[in-house]
C-alpha cells in the first residue's frame, strides 16, 4: 500500500519553510507528517499531506522544486524494540531503507519508509502481520 509523499527542495534561508507551510495552509492542505534533512546550503522537506496532487500543483505554482515519491506507511507498537524487530526482518530479506521518519501517538507508532523494493517490502510486512497504512489513512493522520 503505497502513499504519495512530497519532497521539496529548500534553500537554507530564513522563511523558506514558512513559505511552504503558508502556501499549503492557504490552499486548505493539511500536513500529516514531515521531516527535513539538510546541509549547509539546502534542505529537503519530505511530507505527507492531505491532498498530495493538489499540494504538488500549489507548490509548483509558488516556484518550489517539488516532486512526488512513493512511500510505505505502517503501524507498530510504541514499545521498546518493536521497530527494531520490523527493520531487522526487512534487512534480513535484503530490503534497504533509503530513509524513514516516524511519530508516536499513545500506544502506536506510525512509520513512513522509502524501501528499495516496494513489492518485497509490502510482502515482508504483510507476512509479519504488520498493519500497513492505506494512503487515505496516512493522509488524514
Amino acid at each position: 500500500m503505497t502513499a504519495k509523499q512530497l519532497s521539496v527542495f529548500l534553500e537554507n534561508k530564513s522563511g523558506r519553510l514558512t513559505e511552504v507551510t503558508e502556501a499549503l495552509g492557504n490552499a486548505g492542505i493539511n500536513l500529516s507528517a514531515m521531516s527535513i534533512a539538510d546541509n549547509s546550503d539546502f534542505g529537503i522537506l519530505r511530507c505527507i499531506v492531505s491532498d498530495p496532487d493538489k499540494a504538488y500543483k500549489v507548490l509548483k505554482e509558488a516556484h518550489f522544486a517539488v516532486k512526488i515519491t512513493d512511500v510505505i506507511g505502517f503501524v507498530c507498537p510504541n514499545t521498546s524494540g518493536s521497530l527494531a524487530v520490523v527493520l531487522k526482518e526487512l534487512s534480513a530479506k535484503g530490503i534497504f531503507i533509503e530513509y524513514m521518519y516516524s511519530f508516536a501517538n499513545g500506544n502506536v507508532a506510525h512509520v513512513v519508509i522509502r524501501p528499495s523494493d516496494f513489492e518485497a517490502c509490502e510482502r515482508v510486512l504483510s507476512d509479519m502481520k504488520v498493519s500497513l497504512l492505506a494512503a487515505s489513512d496516512l493522509y488524514q493522520l
